[in-house]
Formats: structure tokens, sequence, C-alpha cells
């Protein structure tokens, strides 16, 4: 796409739920649209339904696809031709389809480079299943639309300088242990470490390791993961020049806020990450997938159904999730930047008196 604002594709989410309310919110101060173009895909009648019910003040274009995008205005590309029957808290088919119509429409225009960030708001995975839609998650599901050959996904909770990645996810605790090895830690952490290099622009990352049975870590009493898996995989890391300690139980981390400590923390399942990173980020925070060429993020929090429909939803999640794709955004070009004419290789040549600082010659091509 042409150089310009930055363009942030959102999908409207459930519209029973609290989607197009945090949307409009979001961009309801136009000071919004001085950082970037937002270009929203979903019913612009569910939208307008939204806005009058809760008299959010927020104008919109209608455009038919993010080529027509204008600058500073909320643009949204109509991909709901049957105009869903909103029904706040209900969980509905229909509701399901219209939130993967646009999904699929966001996702699509991404890949041919009309937007440059991708924010989902958030979805119903059982209206989803009533609509008999076969919806993996959100970080699985941006690597098999958006990933490319090698690119490992990795879900990544963020909320200033709080930043929590998952070893599994949507994996049943009844597996979790038999899914842990070595070699997937070991592939998990660095492609979190890269991220916290590159996305976050943090030089040298340290990074907290979680154990996966309760209690202390020494107490093989209660399994031997730690001992045979994880401690492993972490030794294995550090000689490889990756900075991570632990593992730790999760209260002693959490003392006095042992924690701060660190860049990044990595849990072994789901839930032991959500629950820690939701108590210190209540639900302001944001799911991100690194590991890919692709931006994609979430808000955390659900659809939100006791919410629906009285204007009483925080939009900060969603707006932080606009925010935190436009950074790495700009990290990434950064970086990009740098790698790309890179100095020539200096050295001191000590075989004469000259002791000058040289360069290395390119080496000459070879001719057929």
């Amino acid at each position: 796409m042409e150089e310009g604002k930055i363009r942030i594709a959102i999908t409207q989410g459930d519209i029973n739920g609290v989607g197009w309310e945090v949307i409009l919110k979001s961009f309801e101060d136009p000071t919004m649209l001085e950082l970037c173009t937002p270009v929203i895909y979903g019913s612009p009648k569910v939208a307008t339904y939204h806005r009058k019910t809760m008299d959010i003040q927020t104008p919109f274009t209608i455009i038919k696809s993010a080529a027509e995008t204008a600058d500073n205005a909320v643009n949204i590309v109509s991909c709901n031709d049957d105009d869903p029957k909103v029904e706040f808290a209900k969980t509905d088919a229909e509701a399901g389809k219209a939130a993967w119509g646009a999904m699929k429409l966001a996702m699509e225009e991404y890949r041919d480079g009309l937007t440059d960030v991708l924010v989902m708001a958030p979805v119903n995975e059982l209206a989803f299943k009533q609509a008999e839609i076969s919806y993996p998650g959100f970080a699985n599901l941006m690597q098999k639309e958006l990933g490319e050959q090698g690119e490992v996904a990795l879900s990544v909770l963020v909320k200033d300088d709080l930043r929590v990645a998952f070893a599994t996810e949507n994996v049943p605790m009844k597996e979790v242990a038999s899914v842990l090895t070595k070699e997937l830690i070991k592939e998990k952490i660095a492609v979190f470490n890269q991220s916290l290099k590159v996305d976050f622009d943090i030089s040298a990352p340290r990074i907290a390791v979680l154990s996966l049975n309760p209690g202390s870590v020494l107490n093989d009493a209660v399994g031997q993961e730690e001992q045979e898996v994880i401690q492993p995989a972490i030794e294995e890391l550090i000689a490889e020049k990756v900075i991570c300690y632990g593992p730790y139980s999760v209260d002693s981390l959490m003392e006095t806020s042992n924690y701060t400590h660190f860049d990044g923390i990595f849990a072994m399942y789901h839930d032991q990450g959500l629950g820690l990173f939701k108590a210190l980020s209540m639900n302001s925070g944001v799911k991100f997938v690194t590991g890919m060429s692709a931006i994609c993020a979430t808000p955390v929090h659900g659809v939100e159904y006791e919410l629906a429909g009285k204007g009483l939803a925080d939009e900060s999640s969603l707006r932080n999730a606009i925010y935190l794709g436009i950074d790495v955004l700009r990290n990434r070009n950064r970086e990009e930047e740098a790698l790309a004419n890179p100095l020539r290789k200096q050295y001191y040549d000590k075989r004469d008196d000259s002791d000058k600082l040289k360069q290395m010659a390119e080496p000459e091509e070879e001719t057929l």
C-alpha cells in the first residue's frame, strides 16, 4: 500500500456484545485519527444501531473495500449483506456468522496489503459453534490464515511493562504435561525473546520461566517436569545467550513484586499466565500474537454480555490493542531499516606500524 497513516483493520466482533461499543468509543475522540486510520469491518446498520442506543457521537464513512479508505475518517467496510439483527447479550448463530464474515474479509484484505495492523474485537466461540464455524482460537487462526512457512505463532498478554507468554494454549489440562517438551519450551521462549527485542525494543530482555507443578520447584513429589524438562530447557537457552531464569512458582514470583524485575514472564499453560495477568491488569490488557510477520492483536476481555447495550463497557483494552499495533509496526520498521544497510566490517591491521582502522574488502564476484 502507499505510504501514509497507519491503517488499522478492526473487526466488529460479536454484534450482541460490546464490540461495536468499544470500537465507536475508541474513535469518539478525533485525536485518535492523528495516530492512525481505522478500517472497520462489519455492518454499518449494526454500527448505527449501537451508536444510537448508547448515544455515541462517532461519525463514520461507509466504503466497499480498504482500497477506498479515506484518512482522517472512521471507515466501515460493509461486509454483512443480510444485516443481522442485534439482540444484546444473546448467544446466537447469526451473530457468529456476522463476526466470522467480518474476520474473513479483514484477513483477506490484510493479506492483500491494504491494511497494516489487524485488531479483532471480542468474539463468542459458542456462537461460532452454533453457526457450525470451526474456530481454533485467536493465535491458531492467525497462524493458519496469515502465517508464513516456518513461523511460530505465540500469544503474549501485554499491559504496560507486563508481558506474559504461554508454552501451551487451547490444550486440556490433563494433556499439558504430555505436550510440554524441552524442544517446545525452547522454541517458544526463543520466539518470545526475539519479540521482546524487536517488537518491544528491549535490548537484553530478562525472562522469568514458571514451573508447571504446585509448591516448591525443589519438591519433586508432585511432578518431575521441572527437573526433567523445564530446567534443562532453561540451561540450554542460557548457553545460547537467552537471559532466562527459573523455574519459579507463581507465588514466589509475585512475592514482594519480584515479577517487576523481568521484561517477560513465560507460563506453562493458559490459565496459569492469564490468572496472573488479569490480577495485575484487570481488563485493560491486550492479547498480541507474535512470531509472525503479520501484526495481530485483540482485547484481553471477552464479549461481556453483562454490559452489552448499557453503554458501560471500557474501551481501553481495544484502544491499547491499537496503540500496541502501531508501536510494534514502528519498531519493526526501525529494525528493518537498521539492518538494511549494515556497516562494512572493520578491523585494525597489525601487520604494519600504521595501526589504522581499515575496512574489510568486499569479496569479488565469481565469474563463470
